[in-house]
């Protein structure tokens, strides 16, 4: 498989033209060490999880930081907590854009010695798996849905190969990557919380429900979507609350971030068993949210994501929210919205003081509906994005 352009690659030259350090952070095996290999030509990339690498850096910190000054990154920068401290006064000595990168598998608002060493000072980049308009735009996108953005399960043929390595994914993230990132946590319970969740996908979490299942206290099932949210395995989309009178639900909805790994989870082994699984909507609902997700990023300022629910059941899966805009999604995976969806999407605009919304299909036709709607078919998403997303 050829090397891919990452659309990320523009954002991080945005950030490093404006700040002295960058930190890109994703899941393990997204594909970050390819991407900085090959978005900073001429930089050195210490790999830190090597021993040889470690002790090098560990040794003295601040010095190797002074006769590296800069093009310098660092991979799995978690492994080194110190480095963090020292880099603020490395950087704060000249306080040049473009200096450091780090990379990372846990997210930087959990890890305390980033957010509170580095304030200021660095820019922040999320990378994802492959994206579906990566892959799309590669001519590689057709499995996309199913198989999920993992890098490696791109590089296999075969269901049989691709499978397998999903189980070792699964098994070396339980068993190894979480005790390395410091969570202490029954490997066995994990497994089947996480399995727990596939069958939850895109609903309201209710902790109590998986707390009884898992015969555990609710605190401790927070504790453990804690630790998957922190390490980018699941998504936990929380409403959206306004100062209206309408009742609106507190709960958030649970999504499994990468729809390989929820297909696996939940024992689907073969494309066509998605056909028949009772979770298939929810299944595109949560692939169509996180391509958003990141497409909001590359385009929008600190944009916040929610959901919009009132407690008498009127839906929109998705409000994205740009300073004091917002911009209603409804996913639907049919070629034509419901009565159902057309009426959560329009109560939400009414309540909100909206004219504008969007419902994204499985396929079909472009088309307004009325009343400010718009329909927009998934494969014309890929091509032309929406109209926010692409300014």
């Amino acid at each position: 498989m050829k090397l891919l352009a990452r659309r990320a690659a523009t954002r991080l030259k945005r950030q490093l033209r404006t700040f002295p350090a960058v930190l890109i952070f994703g899941p393990r095996q997204c594909g970050k060490t390819t991407f900085a290999r090959s978005a900073l030509p001429g930089w050195k990339i210490i790999d830190l999880e090597s021993h040889g690498s470690l002790r090098m850096v560990a040794a003295d910190v601040e010095g190797f930081l002074l006769a590296n000054p800069k093009r310098l990154a660092f991979d799995e920068a978690q492994v080194l907590p110190e480095l963090f401290p020292a880099l603020r006064h490395v950087i704060d000595r000249a306080r040049a854009p473009g200096r450091f990168v780090l990379l990372g598998s846990a997210n930087p608002l959990l890890l305390r010695s980033t957010s509170e060493s580095l304030t200021g000072r660095l820019g922040m980049l999320e990378l994802t798996p492959f994206r579906a308009v990566e892959l799309a735009g590669s001519g590689q996108g057709g499995d996309r849905w199913f198989w999920g953005g993992f890098p490696p399960v791109h590089q296999l043929r075969g269901a049989e190969r691709r499978m397998s390595w999903f189980d070792s994914y699964v098994a070396t993230f339980i068993q190894r990557d979480l005790p390395a990132l410091g969570f202490r946590l029954q490997p066995e319970r994990v497994r089947i919380l996480w399995t727990m969740l596939t069958h939850v996908h895109g609903n309201l979490l209710n902790v109590s429900d998986l707390a009884q299942s898992l015969s555990v206290s609710s605190h401790t099932v927070n504790d453990y979507l804690d630790a998957l949210e922190a390490t980018f395995m699941i998504r936990r989309l929380r409403p959206y609350h306004t100062n209206a009178q309408k009742r609106l639900v507190k709960a958030p909805k649970v999504y499994v971030r990468d729809t390989g790994l929820l297909h696996f989870l939940a024992d689907l082994r073969h494309p066509s068993d998605l056909e028949t699984w009772p979770r298939r909507g929810a299944s595109f609902e949560g692939m169509v949210i996180e391509e958003l997700a990141t497409w909001a990023s590359d385009s929008l300022v600190r944009p916040s994501l929610n959901f919009w629910r009132t407690q008498t059941g009127s839906e929109v899966d998705l409000l994205i929210k740009d300073g004091s805009r917002l911009f209603p999604i409804e996913v639907k995976l049919g070629t034509a919205p419901d009565r159902k969806a057309l009426a959560g999407l329009r109560q939400c605009m009414q309540d909100l003081s909206l004219k504008r919304g969007w419902v994204i299909t499985g396929s079909g036709e472009r088309h307004k509906v009325g009343g400010g709607i718009e329909v927009v078919p998934w494969p014309e998403v890929l091509r032309g994005g929406l109209p926010f997303l692409e300014r």
